[in-house]
């Protein structure tokens, strides 16, 4: 699944966004590429509770077109 992150700027945040997505699915893949502000995420985990898990880290999501 793939997801939009307006406020991940460097490579920091997308540590920070990856950290999160493993914090519910330690075996998560996070594909992040920071310039363009996306990351594709290869999980079992719901999109709902990966969305909720990056707002409670600060970092609030939208869905990208895949």
């Amino acid at each position: 699944m793939q997801f939009h992150i307006e406020n991940m700027t460097c490579f920091g945040c997308a540590r920070s966004v990856t950290k999160a997505i493993q914090s519910v699915d330690p075996t998560a893949v996070v594909k992040a590429d920071p310039e363009n502000r996306k990351i594709e995420v290869e999980t079992s985990t719901g999109r709902a509770e990966i969305e909720n898990v990056l707002a409670d880290a600060g970092y609030p999501a939208s869905r990208e077109a895949a």
